[in-house]
């Protein structure tokens, strides 16, 4: 396993679209796998493929206190969406940014999991928005794309400061 660099907004390859998923294999299971200890190390509740760099419609989750509940979504689509929530929501790929997000309180899932197997599953309040907000990221969509323009604007200009910091 290894740790994966984790993009950065407003990097222009987070507005990008994962590809579905053609077959479970190897190569899949290594990349949830690093995805999975790269979350866990940054920390974070939620990864997608695209936020390291890869266009497979992977995502993957752990809404747990102990971090001992991994969810692996290979293709995900969302079935059914129910109820209202608004939750302050962050992101890796947005670092010390928190903002309330208006999402689906509950939701249906369906996916394949690490063994190319189709399943569904139900969700509601954090782990729903958590699955909502990843599912965001491979259609190229970013929480921050919910806020103002003035907010927006805000968050990028803070980015973009800390981008040329670390460089």
């Amino acid at each position: 396993m290894a740790i994966l660099n984790i993009l950065h907004y407003p990097d222009e390859r987070l507005r990008r679209r994962a590809q579905p998923v053609e077959r479970v294999d190897a190569r899949i299971r290594k990349l949830a796998d690093d995805m999975l200890e790269t979350m866990y190390d940054a920390p974070g509740i939620g990864l997608a493929a695209v936020q390291v760099g890869a266009l497979d419609r992977v995502v993957v989750i752990d809404v747990s206190e102990d971090k001992s509940d991994p969810l692996v979504l290979v293709n995900p689509e969302i079935l059914h969406r129910e109820g209202e929530i608004k939750m302050e929501e962050g992101c890796l790929s947005v670092p010390s940014i928190y903002e309330s997000v208006t999402r689906a309180q509950r939701v249906r899932v369906r996916a394949l999991d690490l063994d190319g197997a189709p399943f569904e599953l139900e969700a509601e309040d954090l782990l729903a928005v958590c699955i909502q907000h990843e599912i965001d990221h491979l259609d190229g969509k970013l929480f921050v794309d919910y806020l103002s323009e003035l907010k927006r604007q805000r968050v990028r200009k803070k980015m973009e400061k800390l981008r040329r910091k670390t460089l």
